[in-house]
């Protein structure tokens, strides 16, 4: 055999042994994953890998909501979704000079969050309360009998708080004293306020002539 015959044999043989090769990398699990994944790409197709995201029905944004009552621009307001009362009340310009704030505070909460649709009242001073009335404090608490401004001395067991707040020596702590004590049962006299521990002598002396049980 001529020695170009045996480089024809070699060269040959060399052939065989990569074309097996190459056969069991295409045949082997990996190579099939890539081959699909190529040929994915190539037909614009994402591969088999990649998880599809499905798409859901998109969330609104933004709620439409009312501001009536006492505030400075009152009327429809759009606010950002999961907004709360607080939000709304300073959309409509935040309290008007004429808002009941002790009211307000009573019935409505300012933390609340709104949904789509859902109004806002602010209570104006002298027009009652707004939904959730019932839990006005004690202190405003009516006096039986009307909210006309009196001829004479105020009856204690009968005035209203802000009637009794207007006493010389009398604030908000002692006016809630007043009202819990005729609650519990009417004072009999200006001394027996006194005695009850409900007034000091020094109130009783400043309110002679301007305040009376009787």
């Amino acid at each position: 055999m001529s020695r170009s015959d045996r480089i024809l044999i070699a060269a040959g043989g060399a052939a065989l042994v990569l074309a097996a090769a190459a056969g069991w990398v295409l045949l082997s699990p990996g190579a099939e994953a890539a081959g699909r994944d190529d040929a994915a790409l190539l037909l614009g197709t994402p591969p088999e890998s990649a998880p599809v995201v499905a798409s859901g029905t998109p969330q609104p944004t933004t709620i439409v909501v009312d501001v009536e009552g006492a505030v400075l621009e009152p009327g429809i307001r759009e606010l950002p979704a999961g907004a709360r009362v607080a939000d709304a009340v300073s959309a409509a310009g935040g309290y008007a000079p004429d808002a009941d704030l002790e009211a307000a505070a009573a019935a409505i909460n300012l933390a609340e969050r709104l949904s789509d649709g859902a109004q806002v009242v602010v209570p104006r001073i002298g027009g009652g309360t707004a939904a959730g009335g019932p839990n006005t404090p004690a202190s405003a608490e009516p006096a039986p009998g009307g909210g006309d401004e009196p001829d004479g001395p105020v009856n204690i067991n009968t005035a209203s708080a802000d009637e009794l707040d207007a006493l010389p020596g009398i604030g908000p702590v002692t006016v809630d004293r007043i009202i819990a004590g005729r609650r519990e049962r009417p004072f009999t006299s200006l001394d027996d306020a006194v005695e009850r521990g409900v007034l000091n002598r020094g109130q009783l002396e400043e309110l002679e002539g301007l305040a009376t049980a009787a």
